[in-house]
């Protein structure tokens, strides 16, 4: 049995996507939203959202500079300027 595709409903993916944080949050099976069944609108918007906050993990897994990182390139910055070179431009 095929799906039936409709055009989207704004005012059920306005609903949906109002609740979207808190479906969400609560980590329950949202692909099983009868909503999401009907709308291919929202389901790139949970398909964009879902790769978002996968490459955010991504990024917090990535290990941390060090904390003089910014001193340092403070520090590099200047010694350019005192010298002439190309930041003193």
């Amino acid at each position: 049995m095929s799906e039936k595709f409709n055009q989207p409903n704004p005012q059920e993916c306005e609903k949906f996507q109002e609740q979207l944080p808190e479906l969400l949050g609560a980590g329950a099976p949202i692909e099983d939203n009868p909503h999401l069944k009907t709308c291919e609108l929202c389901r790139a918007l949970l398909r964009d959202l879902q790769a978002i906050a996968d490459a955010a993990r991504q990024l917090m897994e990535v290990d941390q500079p060090k904390d003089d990182l910014w001193e340092r390139i403070e520090s590099a910055i200047q010694a350019e300027k005192a010298d002439g070179g190309p930041a003193g431009e």
